[in-house]
């Protein structure tokens, strides 16, 4: 949201806030429980910086960046990141694979019976 009539203090500044982790999982979707709304109105209402959440930049920061607003450029969440275990990740490519596998048998079968027998040539 632009305002054009901000403080004095806030000219020339803007406020990024990387809400990217505040959500609940849902399903079919994600949503903001409201102690997120919250945390993310007091921010804005505030305009204050928060470690790993928001950042205020000025006009020039923005120009030098080609205007890019994107608060990942801005905000670093690295302290937050998780990392996955090589082999579970491994693992999870080979069970994929199977799959693939399998998935492709059913396919070519398909494809066979409607006269497209060899359409998926990958060895199947």
């Amino acid at each position: 949201m632009i305002n054009k009539n901000k403080p004095p203090e806030r000219k020339g500044k803007i406020l990024l806030v990387n809400a990217s982790k505040e959500y609940v999982k849902g399903t079919p979707k994600n949503y903001l429980a409201p102690e997120h709304i919250e945390k993310i109105a007091k921010v804005y209402e505030e305009f204050k910086e928060v470690e790993g959440f928001s950042k205020i930049i000025t006009i020039e920061d923005a120009r030098k960046n080609d205007y890019n607003l994107s608060p990942s450029r801005y905000i670093s969440l690295q302290g937050e990141e998780e990392f996955r275990n090589i082999n579970e990740i491994i693992q999870d490519l080979k069970v994929l694979q199977r799959e693939s596998f399998e998935i492709d048998k059913q396919l070519n079968k398909i494809l066979s019976y409607l006269g497209f027998e060899g359409y998926l040539d990958n060895g199947v």
